[in-house]
This record gives C-alpha cells, sequence and structure tokens, in this order.
C-alpha cells in the first residue's frame, strides 16, 4: 500500500516553541550529536570495524508530535499508557480553503460528517508550508464548535498542520482540555496533508512507549488504497 509521509525532519537545532520562565525565554529546539564517533570506537575493534552511537536531546513537544492526555491532565494517561490501536486508525483529511493568520475556523469553514466515530481527523490548513519561518507561529485555529464535534461526534484523535490545535491567546485551552480530557489525542505539526484522500486512509501516530511523558515527537504516516 502507497504510504505518505506526514512528519517533518526531526533536525539539529530545528525550530520549536518559545516558553518564558523565571523571566527568560526558553527556546525549544534538538540537539543531535554523537556520543560515541568510529574514530573513537574503531581502536575497540583493532580497526576491523567501526560504530556511531548518536546523542539526542530534545523537548518532547517538538517536531511532529502526539499529546497524550497527560500533557493537559495531570493524573491521566502518559504516552506509554496508550494502546496501538489508539494509535493507528481510519482516517479522515478536510481542507480548510485560503485560512488566514489568527483565523477563528468554524463548523461554516469545515465540512465534517455527522458521524466521526473512531476516525482521525486530520485538518489541512496549508499551514506546514510556512514551516521554519516567522508566518508558521500566527496560525489558524478550530472554534468551540469544531471541538464540540469532534466530542460529541466520536472522533479518536485530531491531527493539525501547525504548531497548535488553540491559539496561544485563550489560557484556558479548550481544545486540549476538552479532547484530552475525553481520551481524543492530538498530533501537531503535520505536513504533506495535500497529499492525502479525504477518507480511505490508515493514519499512523506512533511513538516510543515512553513511561511518564507528556507529548512525544513520532514519526506521522498514512497508508492509502
Amino acid at each position: 500500500m502507497p504510504l505518505v509521509d506526514l512528519s517533518h525532519d526531526f533536525t539539529d537545532g530545528m525550530p520549536g516553541f518559545s516558553l518564558r520562565r523565571d523571566g527568560e525565554v526558553k527556546q525549544f529546539t534538538a540537539a543531535i550529536r554523537p556520543f560515541v564517533t568510529h574514530e573513537a570506537s574503531a581502536p575497540f575493534y583493532d580497526g576491523k570495524a567501526s560504530f556511531e552511537i548518536t546523542e539526542v536531546f530534545f523537548q518532547t513537544s517538538i517536531g511532529t508530535y502526539l499529546d497524550a492526555p497527560r500533557h493537559r491532565w495531570k493524573e491521566r494517561r502518559d504516552i506509554a499508557a496508550l494502546s496501538l490501536d489508539e494509535l493507528v486508525l481510519p482516517g479522515l483529511c478536510v481542507s480548510v480553503a485560503a485560512a488566514r493568520p489568527g483565523e477563528r475556523i468554524g463548523l461554516s469553514r469545515i465540512d465534517l460528517p455527522a458521524d466521526l466515530t473512531g476516525l482521525a481527523v486530520l485538518i489541512r490548513f496549508g499551514w506546514d508550508a510556512h514551516w521554519g519561518k516567522p508566518a508558521y507561529d500566527d496560525y489558524p485555529f478550530i472554534d468551540a464548535d469544531v471541538i464540540e464535534a469532534l466530542r460529541a461526534r466520536g472522533a479518536r484523535l485530531l491531527g493539525v498542520d501547525t504548531p497548535n490545535v488553540d491559539t496561544r491567546h485563550d489560557p484556558a485551552r479548550p481544545a486540549h482540555s476538552i479532547l484530552l480530557g475525553q481520551d481524543i489525542l492530538i498530533v501537531e505539526n503535520l505536513r504533506h496533508l495535500d497529499r492525502l484522500p479525504a477518507s480511505g486512509f490508515r493514519f499512523f501516530a506512533v511513538p516510543i512507549k515512553a513511561v511518564g511523558a507528556a507529548a512525544m515527537t513520532i514519526r506521522a504516516f498514512a497508508e492509502t488504497a
């Protein structure tokens, strides 16, 4: 079956959120470097072989990543507690035409079926085109009626090609609060949703089984017919 890669590259120094803490701005990013180099390891194998072991440091909410309920709700399930049947789902991809920076997108702009039972609903704003640019941080987001429709109609996962399903200007974070409160998982920073059909595909959002992690970078992809 054809596979469509929906993840951004995970790179050294990649862009991520910024967070103000203790009077200074903390920048989310990744650091990738050799822990053991080929040159350093070769003497251990009498020069007959060499190996590199890589060291990676990153915050788990970076790149294309999955939010577990614990991301919003302290006592809820973490990444390791999620079952595989929550992470591999039939998919629905809906597009929002001509979304504008900072636009609040309601049901009048998103054509959602009446029954979303068991689906990963992926909303394409086309915002992946701005990845790595300042424009990426001024993104459209879903309104309360879309959040309620996803909950009431049985969706299992929401994915977007923006950095956040919520506006940063609402401290209540309604999409995260309501959806994760109902065990509806969230994937952010997707890309290439334009390569998907509207339906008839399977969506994969499988992270490493990290105990205690509230979110985790993933290799998101779709299997199409």
